[in-house]
């Protein structure tokens, strides 16, 4: 048995290979970028009004004949002299001649004159060409993390897909006897199965696909479903029958298989029965059964896998926090906690079994205390993991 730290750095150290795929703009949302992105254009590709108003030629005076109008998506170019001026409207092309555009709210009009109440600048009002970005400059990073608005950028370029790394192809094995679906009459001994729709949650945004495999507690039955998940993604993830009881078939199929363990069996609660393995370039995790304690290995262990595979080099997401209350500790096991926190405090909630996902729903962070027997106060500094 190892330590959570071990285990982590374990994980951390595995030699992952990413895969390159060309996917659409409406696909890529929370995608990495696995290569720079040159902007094809100028933008803006026109020198454009940043306001409705009046584009003028300036002259001495405040008073300019208005020639005509141009709106957003007009392509005429107006020709202006000295003392004339056009009607625009925010993003529209200002005219070669216009060397400014005056806020409406600056202007008055009498019929074809336009008076002005400031005195104009050059260019004021006016985006010049490239001002965000210019042509063959980097628009995005290798590595940057594609949102709504790094998608809305790259599309207002003209671009229409991009090169990102592959999010991995997940198999969820869930097993057990005991387990029937929601939905139906629950027959006394049996318990409804959530830990598969639970993970599949989980993975949402991690992956390109998801499968679950269901299982029942017999060694031939495991071992060709977890051989044939292998063969299909890149990364399994099972779900109970990690244990030593006599029906729990998991980790001696994994031998059989061939898997090389990296850890079995880790010094925290709860959790402490979790498989990592690799089969050629594949990952194999073995979480225990009980609800809460296999969702905790999920974010504590796979969830950065799965970042990591995708490209994601900021795989962890921790942060130190302030106890509200005072705690004891009292374990031989580090501990993850289900908690809430708000601004610099985290609080402890109840319910903290491995079988429990009650709170867990409730819960936006896990606190992690080392083992051993201490006291907390209020204010103490604790590690959390973002969930």
């Amino acid at each position: 048995m190892i330590t959570v730290v071990e285990a982590l750095n374990i994980l951390n150290n595995i030699s992952i290979r990413k895969s390159e795929i060309t996917l659409p703009l409406h696909l890529v949302n929370n995608y990495i970028l696995s290569q720079d992105v040159f902007s094809p254009i100028n933008m803006p590709p026109f020198r454009q009004s940043a306001m409705d108003g009046f584009a003028i030629q300036t002259d001495e005076n405040n008073s300019y004949k208005i020639i005509g109008e141009i709106k957003a998506g007009d392509t005429e170019n107006i020709k202006l002299s000295k003392g004339q001026s056009v009607k625009i409207f925010t993003g529209a092309k200002v005219p070669d001649d216009a060397n400014a555009v005056i806020q409406i709210e600056k202007c008055s009009v009498n019929e074809s004159i336009l008076t002005i109440e400031i005195e104009p600048k050059i260019n004021q009002n006016i985006r010049p060409i490239g001002e965000q970005i210019f042509i063959n400059d980097i628009a995005l990073s290798k590595d940057t993390l594609l949102n709504p608005a790094a998608i809305g950028f790259l599309a207002g370029l003209g671009i229409t897909e991009v090169k990102v790394y592959k999010k991995p192809s997940v198999g969820i094995i869930v097993t057990g006897n005991e387990l029937i679906e929601p939905g139906i009459p629950l027959p006394d001994g049996k318990i409804y199965e959530s830990n598969g729709i639970m993970l599949q949650m989980a993975l949402s945004e991690l992956t390109s696909e998801i499968q679950v495999y269901k299982v029942f507690d017999e060694y031939q039955a495991t071992k060709q479903v977890i051989e044939n998940a292998i063969a299909i993604h890149d990364v399994v993830l099972i779900s109970g029958g990690i244990s030593v009881g006599d029906y729990d078939f998991v980790y001696d199929s994994l031998q059989v298989i061939g898997v090389q363990t990296l850890f079995y069996k880790v010094n925290q609660k709860p959790g402490k029965p979790l498989f990592a393995g690799t089969f050629n370039d594949k990952v194999i995790l073995a979480l225990p059964g009980n609800p809460a304690a296999s969702l905790t290995c999920f974010y504590i262990y796979v969830h950065p896998i799965l970042k990591k595979i995708a490209g994601n080099s900021k795989t962890t997401s921790t942060a130190i926090k302030e106890l509200s209350h005072d705690f004891v500790v009292d374990n031989p096991r580090s501990q993850f906690l289900k908690a809430n926190y708000l601004d610099a405090t985290v609080s402890v909630l109840s319910h903290q079994q491995s079988s429990m996902l009650n709170t867990f729903a409730l819960a936006n962070c896990l606190i992690y205390l080392p083992e051993g027997n201490y006291e907390l106060k209020k204010g103490s500094k604790v590690d959390i993991y973002h969930i």
